[in-house]
């Protein structure tokens, strides 16, 4: 177990998160922390949850485009995680992609709020949801057993998402958004698909 954790800790892309997430709550503290703050912050863990979702969906399981350079960039987020769920290299979101997407939508936050205070908090919940998020994917493909039933479902619904079928279960920190859009599914009612590891094979 404690290769496990440091295998995740260690990992350079988590480390540098870890450092930005303490780094952004501790300008917070010296600032003040208020309850606007506070629910700007919980506003980024709730944003976030909708933009992997969306993402994930959206983005990530795109039929293969005809660009080169799109499709491998595809294959670097995602495809070749499906056909390779327990590389650790592919695990994990490169910063090269999260830090800028998160970035736009804390710019978008600033625009409408116009407090780069409120901001930072904002982005602070959005890259604590995204630590998360890469806690919970490496948790689903390690050999760590969950203790909460909670922690338990996650990891069944993302296994599912791999081995089962690949158009469902796409909530990987969390999979209530699948019940908003219709993604969550008894696995007895789901076929199986020929193209859960090779996204590429997909018409």
């Amino acid at each position: 177990m404690k290769g496990l954790y440091r295998d995740f800790f260690l990992f350079p892309d988590i480390t540098i998160l870890i450092g930005l997430i303490v780094l952004s709550a501790s300008l917070q503290l010296w600032h003040g922390l208020t309850l606007w703050a506070v629910a700007c912050m919980l506003l980024g863990l709730l944003i976030f949850m909708f933009s992997e979702y969306m993402t994930h969906r959206f983005v990530f399981h795109l039929k293969p485009p005809k660009s080169p350079f799109l499709l491998k960039m595809l294959r670097r987020l995602h495809y070749d995680h499906h056909t390779d769920p327990n590389d650790l290299h592919l695990l994990f979101l490169p910063l090269w992609y999260s830090l800028p997407n998160l970035s736009v939508l804390a710019g978008i936050f600033y625009l409408i709020s116009g407090d780069i205070w409120l901001t930072l908090a904002f982005a602070t919940g959005l890259m604590t949801m995204l630590f998360l998020y890469e806690w919970k994917h490496y948790v689903a493909h390690r050999p760590i057993k969950p203790k909460s039933r909670f922690g338990k479902w996650v990891k069944k619904t993302h296994i599912l998402h791999h081995f089962k079928n690949e158009n469902f279960w796409y909530g990987v920190s969390t999979p209530f958004v699948d019940v908003l859009f219709g993604t969550l599914k008894d696995e007895k009612e789901v076929e199986t698909s020929k193209t859960a590891k090779d996204l590429e094979k997909r018409a």
